[in-house]
């Protein structure tokens, strides 16, 4: 694990610390968790531009390791309806 050393205004780091400390996590976990939500934010898939942008998206997908066929739609049902009475979901 690496340490870093930042320069915040005394002002931040008390606010920091006091909203850590209400979400019951250390300021470092926390200042950690805050830039893991900000990259996660800034990586959101942007809408297709063009029909081009779009064909070559599913063209990637299609690349993609999985199964080569899709189950039927009977089979999703059967696996969604097992899980719920199986209370899976509920877990």
């Amino acid at each position: 694990m690496t340490q870093v050393q930042i320069e915040i205004p005394d002002s931040d780091r008390e606010r920091f610390v006091r909203q850590a400390r209400r979400e019951g996590m250390t300021l470092s976990a926390w200042l950690h968790a805050a830039g893991r939500a900000r990259l996660e934010n800034s990586q959101c898939t942007k809408p297709f531009a063009t029909v081009k942008d779009a064909m070559e998206f599913f063209r990637a997908c299609d690349d993609l390791d999985g199964p080569e066929v899709e189950p039927d739609w009977s089979e999703h049902l059967r696996v969604i309806n097992a899980s719920r009475a199986n209370n899976v979901a509920g877990k």
